[in-house]
């Protein structure tokens, strides 16, 4: 018997490098460096991916796109997404609602919050009110503290389609 209600966490870091367009919550902030990692490193889409397969215990996005997967190089982070989202709907589940939080000092922000919060809920085909996206400073300390790169972390309701 499937459960009728699934809850998953995610978690993501990238540090900041230097000639990369940087990519949060499916959109392109206009920044002077990017985030470094194998895809476009959208910290935040990739928070969201682990958070969805771990509702469901399909294991992380390292094990759905592995890292050493040339396809996967430099891949858009919303493709990524997407394949998440179908495995969920595959497996009878959809998203009922996401709250995720960006850890970085800069860029500021709030200014693209809406146009994320957009762009997740095409992707994932919901309502922009089940998509929540807030951002934090960590008051100077730890690596996002010192400006040398983005954290993410996300947490996600699955609800069973009805079938």
């Amino acid at each position: 018997m499937k459960q009728q209600f699934r809850i998953g966490s995610g978690f993501d870091v990238h540090q900041f490098a230097e000639g990369r367009k940087l990519f949060l919550g499916g959109i392109e902030i206009p920044f002077q460096k990017g985030l470094l990692g194998h895809s476009d490193a959208d910290v935040l889409l990739h928070a969201i991916c682990d958070a969805m397969l771990g509702a469901l215990a399909l294991g992380d996005i390292g094990k759905h796109f592995p890292n050493d997967d040339e396809k996967y190089k430099d891949i858009d982070s919303k493709k990524l997404l997407a394949q998440v989202n179908e495995l969920i709907n595959q497996h009878d589940y959809e998203v009922s609602n996401l709250d995720a939080t960006l850890m970085l000092e800069k860029p500021k922000i709030l200014f693209f919050v809406n146009k994320m919060v957009l762009a997740i809920a095409s992707i994932l085909n919901v309502e922009e009110n089940q998509i929540s996206i807030k951002a934090t400073t960590t008051e100077k300390l730890g690596f996002t503290g010192r400006e040398e790169g983005v954290a993410a972390s996300a947490t996600v309701l699955l609800t069973k389609r009805n079938s």
